[in-house]
Parts: structure tokens; C-alpha cells; sequence
């Protein structure tokens, strides 16, 4: 990457986002030094400004946040990192160093834990029981929270349709995982057929 650190005196401000939820994690400084040291280790570093050295994000708590994708913007002066977090990312044990009232990326954040269902099955998990009777009875709960949906915006309570749709949307996350299809795949798609 071309990085301008000369534009802004040696330091380019590095936006942290998480891979999967998209959620804007937190906002740190790089210099040349540290930028080299995440590239090579896979793992953010940023230079502190408090502290006047590099600070690997993680190196007292262990919440690393793993390199996952890195863009540069228009200008080359700053940088958006996507990243895998090992836990809460902000000093405060939340998950983001922004207060949110919600995380607006749950449903990305729920598709992958489905998806480490999938990968480490839990005793006692809806998911797992619902793969375990196979793809039919999984498409056939799809099929019903859709029904069920349609009669709560017709006939019920706005609260009755929320959780039939939010019922259908997590039904319709695990065919896609049970069929190998991610919602980015799906995004894609709808984006193309909006051009």
C-alpha cells in the first residue's frame, strides 16, 4: 500500500472494523513502524500517542484484533483495517470503543454464530438440533416462519410480526449456512440487480 504518512506528520489515523458484523470498532494511529509490524504479524499495532511508542492492541488483555483486510482511502492517509477480534475490543470490556444503542450489524454478527455452530457443535443448540433432522426440515421451518410472517402483518400485533420475522430471518441464516452461502453472497447479488 502507498500509505502518505508525510501528509498527516508520520501518523495516518486506521479505522478498526469488525469482518464479519462490519461495526466500526474502535479508531487508532499508525506510523510506518507500527503499520510494518501489523502487516508482518497479522495483528494490530498501533503507535500510542500517550504512551509515545508502539502498542499492540491486545499485548496486556489478549483481545488481539487479527488482520483480516486492509484498504487505503481515496487520499492514501487513511487506513480501514476489517479484523477478527479475540474479545471486547474497547479498554471497558465492550465490544466497541463507540456506544451504540444496538450493534446495527447483529444479523451479520448471528450468521457467524451459526456458522461456529456449524464448526463446533453445542450440546443443547437450537442450530444443532435443527441440522441434525437435515436440509428438508430445515427448508420446511423457512417455509413456516414465512407463512407465520405474512399472517402477523395481516391479522396480528406489530410486536407478533416482529418475532415472527425475526424467526424467519434466523431460520433463512441457517439454510444459507446448512447450503453454504453467506449473506455476503446475497448482498452481492442484490446489489447487482440494483445497478
Amino acid at each position: 500500500m502507498n500509505i502518505d504518512f508525510n501528509k498527516t506528520n508520520g501518523l495516518v489515523p486506521v479505522i478498526i472494523q469488525g469482518e464479519h458484523t462490519l461495526e466500526v470498532l474502535m479508531l487508532g494511529y499508525m506510523n510506518q513502524e507500527a503499520y510494518d509490524k501489523t502487516v508482518a504479524e497479522n495483528v494490530v499495532t498501533f503507535f500510542s500517542r500517550s504512551k509515545n511508542r508502539l502498542w499492540t492492541k491486545g499485548e496486556t488483555s489478549k483481545n488481539y484484533l487479527h488482520v483480516k483486510a486492509m484498504h487505503i482511502d481515496c487520499d492514501n492517509d487513511t487506513l480501514l483495517i476489517k479484523v477478527s477480534a479475540d474479545g471486547p475490543t474497547c479498554h471497558t470490556g465492550s465490544r466497541s470503543c463507540f456506544q451504540t444503542e444496538y450493534n446495527q450489524n447483529f444479523i451479520m454478527q448471528l450468521e457467524g454464530i451459526i456458522a461456529d455452530r456449524y464448526a463446533n457443535p453445542l450440546e443443547g443448540s437450537y442450530v444443532n438440533k435443527l441440522r441434525a433432522k437435515g436440509l428438508n426440515k430445515i427448508a420446511q421451518k423457512v417455509g413456516e416462519e414465512g407463512v407465520e410472517t405474512v399472517i402477523a402483518a395481516l391479522a396480528e400485533t406489530e410486536t407478533d410480526l416482529i418475532n415472527e420475522a425475526s424467526d424467519l430471518v434466523f431460520h433463512l441464516l441457517v439454510l444459507l449456512r446448512e447450503k453454504n452461502l453467506t449473506l455476503e453472497r446475497i448482498a452481492k447479488n442484490l446489489e447487482e440487480r440494483h445497478k
